[in-house]
């Protein structure tokens, strides 16, 4: 959760604000999920917050509900089978880096 308090949005316009502002992902609705890489929670669109815009404290965004995490959309994958059934044995979800091309010598 940021420090800016959250806009409440009708579900129509909430909508509407991530399919505008997440260019990573497609969102058909607010009951589909993501994995957040910054902190491992598993977000709805519900869930995600929209902060900033006409108040003055810079564009609207949108981030991560999960408190102290600032993610944004660039920050959060489509949950696989492998996550979720990690998250559903009570197993934290791991980060997996990619692996290294080796360069020739």
């Amino acid at each position: 959760m940021g420090l800016l308090p959250p806009i409440n949005l009708p579900d129509e316009e909430k909508l509407a604000t991530l399919q505008r502002l997440d260019h990573f992902r497609k969102w058909d609705s607010l009951d589909e999920r993501r994995y957040c890489l910054s902190c491992g929670a598993l977000i709805t669109g519900r869930e995600i917050q929209v902060v900033g815009g006409s108040r003055g404290t810079g564009p609207l965004r949108v981030i991560c509900p999960s408190k102290n995490c600032r993610a944004i959309p660039m920050d959060w994958a489509l949950p696989t089978d492998e996550v979720l059934a990690k998250m559903s044995a009570g197993a934290p979800a791991a980060r997996v880096a990619p692996k290294k091309k080796a360069t020739p010598i």
